[in-house]
């Protein structure tokens, strides 16, 4: 699906349709995540903040612990 922004005042805002929102279980009132690798834009919702911190706590420690391999993996 191709988008385009919408301007919002000084800002620009990307509108997602029902259907998109219903699909993920996303509401006015649910946090979104948003981050970048720099080129590419990814919006999550954050449905259980305790669940996040410790998906993302279980990450840095792999990330940690096979940092060598992952990088010899990505070569």
């Amino acid at each position: 699906m191709i988008k385009k922004l919408t301007r919002h005042g000084n800002s620009l805002a990307l509108v997602i349709e029902k259907p998109i929102l219903d699909l993920l279980g996303v509401s006015a009132d649910t946090p979104i995540e948003v981050t970048t690798d720099g080129q590419v834009l990814v919006l999550t919702p954050v449905h259980d903040a305790k669940r996040q911190a410790a998906f993302r706590a279980a990450l840095e420690h792999a990330n940690k612990k096979h940092s060598r391999a992952l990088k010899l993996l990505a070569e």
